[in-house]
């Protein structure tokens, strides 16, 4: 424990791929304690599964080393900044020798450690012997994966702390844990102060997406300003758990009630019962308070004990997908783009039953520019330049080299004004699917390496959460619709941020006034929600209530066509959808549209 009243953690990416701007930006100007680095998602686990079977040395994030450490570590380590990342992947040894290699090559005196434990392949068999099924769909094992991990939380990185690491490398662990480890060791604590774990938690699942909580993707884009120079965020988190987001000074983006509320409804379920390993959390009551320009304080998280379990997620692969864009211009370009789209696929099929091969497994055609991903809200049928997405899945590779030359033949054989950046064939990649379950905690041991040293680490596996602990606030009464009645767009009521958890997707609406809430949750029933997503959504909605910052979480099952890259669609994260329902229309007195300067629709 370092004895300091608040510690600064600054958010360096969100996930493999992202800007190496943060990392500069955070240690040049971000005076910051520790600096944490999401790379994770199941679909990156597959992809560095793939690595690790052609060269046992790989499967992390090779340019966390070679690029992003490369041009920080002096500067860091001057500073004093302790790292924290899940760059680790499906190798977090290879990452962590890695990491020490540099460290001596640079002849600095840092410590690297590396958590362990997450990896569990090897347990595959006797798992599917002993009958482990999907956690939500009820399927059987697929008989080989690629990957099979646990979600580590955060013990292990805070014992490789206090056994005096700088650099902290782990595999798969919950996106919050980089940033919670470092709460519990600077603060000491313990591990079943639930509250506390709770709040550093949600710290973490704010910064665990970089910029998306400093004005990245946020509703009021055109407030944030600057994304050339957009900041990271940096939580300063106090002892007892509260927290205030910032980012560094002189840079773009922007830290407002909105971009924060936001960040932490994206991508959760049940608000009351956001379940981590270490915790379950309760951000129903969270409090959020602008306290200067660029500076929101967070506090009121609270907690519960967390399961007796980890989930797991494993990854394989089920066949091959490929996609690709035509642009089509002119009168009825939608039309045409369609038409375009079918004669492809027929073609296609037509020639796999002359060669005795078999059908697409599925195909998807949207016709992006005519708002195809809004079904029959769609208000743009006349658009006159188009994109035509094609996408198809097939368990042959070769029949899907064939769908690539039959659509590419469409520039001179199908709609007039077919054209698009040329020499830019795509190519087909094998359909990773994802299959989840739960591992009993007692059932894993996590360790630490460092120094040559492997520590093992105590993670409490008793568990204890109990659904029926969780006490639902009450929900307000009906509003009052007497007088004269006009209607919003829900964008001038209330903020909206949704993503994506495997095949579901989340959709968070935030009141931009607590009086417009009433409103709002009136005309967003579960019903009006599920009817307005019915030509996408395969599963049911579901409603939860966040009163502390005056909210409504929806979470809509199965809408995602299988999410990640299983999915077909042009938006197969549901990055979208927010933004579809904030057109909704919302029934409002006129009196208080007109006092508040609402923009009205019919």
């Amino acid at each position: 424990m370092s004895g300091q009243k608040t510690i600064r953690i600054g958010g360096a990416t969100g996930f493999w791929g992202d800007t190496g701007m943060g990392a500069q930006q955070l240690v040049r100007g971000g005076n910051v304690d520790y600096l944490v680095f999401d790379y994770l998602a199941e679909i990156t686990m597959s992809i560095m599964a793939r690595a690790r079977a052609k060269n046992p040395e790989n499967g992390y994030a090779l340019d966390f080393v070679s690029g992003v450490l490369r041009g920080i570590l002096p500067e860091v380590a001057r500073q004093g900044i302790k790292i924290i990342s899940n760059a680790g992947g499906v190798n977090p040894v290879s990452c962590g020798k890695a990491a020490q290699a540099l460290v001596d090559e640079l002849g600095l005196k840092l410590k690297v450690a590396v958590v362990t434990g997450d990896d569990v392949l090897d347990r595959a068999d006797a798992m599917r012997t002993a009958g482990t099924k999907e956690m939500f769909s009820g399927a059987s094992m697929p008989s080989k994966l690629m990957s099979m991990n646990v979600y580590l939380g955060a013990p292990g990185i805070a014992a490789a702390l206090d056994n005096g690491a700088d650099i902290v490398v782990t595999g798969r662990c919950v996106d919050s844990a980089v940033t919670l480890g470092a709460c519990i060791h600077e603060f000491g604590w313990k591990l079943d102060d639930y509250d506390r774990l709770s709040a550093g938690s949600l710290a973490g699942h704010i910064l665990e997406c970089g910029a998306q909580a400093t004005g990245g993707i946020h509703t009021d884009w055109r407030l944030s300003e600057d994304w050339d120079n957009i900041g990271f965020p940096i939580a300063e988190v106090s002892p007892d758990g509260s927290f205030v987001m910032s980012k560094p000074d002189n840079t773009g983006g922007l830290v407002s009630f909105g971009t924060i509320a936001e960040q932490m409804l994206y991508e959760i379920g049940d608000p009351q019962a956001y379940l981590l390993p270490d915790v379950t959390c309760d951000f129903s009551a969270v409090k959020m308070e602008e306290t200067g320009k660029d500076r929101v304080r967070v506090s009121n998280a609270r907690g519960l004990p967390p399961t007796d379990r980890y989930k797991t997620s494993a990854t394989y692969e089920d066949g091959f997908r490929l996609g690709m864009y035509h642009t089509i211009g002119g009168i009825d370009a939608a039309a045409k783009a369609e038409k375009t789209g079918e004669a492809i696929f027929k073609r296609c099929r037509r020639m796999y039953r002359d060669m005795n091969m078999a059908d697409f497994t599925e195909t998807s055609i949207e016709v992006v520019g005519a708002e195809a991903s809004y079904g029959p809200h769609s208000r743009a049928r006349g658009a006159r330049e188009v994109v035509l997405k094609l996408a198809a899945k097939h368990e042959n590779p070769k029949a899907l080299d064939m769908l690539v030359r039959e659509a590419t033949s469409a520039a001179t054989a199908m709609a007039a004004g077919t054209c698009g950046l040329a020499g830019n064939r795509p190519k087909v990649s094998p359909v990773v699917r994802l299959f989840s379950c739960l591992t009993p905690k007692r059932d894993i041991q996590v360790a630490v390496h460092i120094g040559g040293e492997v520590i093992p680490v105590d993670v409490p596996a008793k568990g204890g959460f109990d659904a029926k602990a969780v006490i639902r606030p009450a929900i307000g009464g009906a509003p009052s619709l007497s007088g004269e009645i006009t209607g919003a767009p829900l964008v001038a009521l209330a903020y909206g941020r949704s993503g994506d958890k495997g095949n579901h997707s989340n959709i968070g609406i935030i009141a931009r006034k607590p009086e417009y809430l009433a409103y709002i949750r009136a005309a967003l029933t579960e019903k009006s929600v599920a009817d307005y997503f019915a030509h996408i959504l395969q599963g049911k909605v579901q409603r939860f209530e966040v009163p502390g910052i005056n909210a409504l979480n929806f979470l809509l099952e199965d809408i995602l066509g299988g999410g990640g890259v299983a999915s077909l669609r042009n938006d197969p994260q549901g990055k979208a959808f927010a933004q579809m329902l904030l057109d909704y229309r919302v029934p409002v007195p006129r009196a208080m549209a007109e006092a508040d300067s609402l923009r009205t629709v019919a």
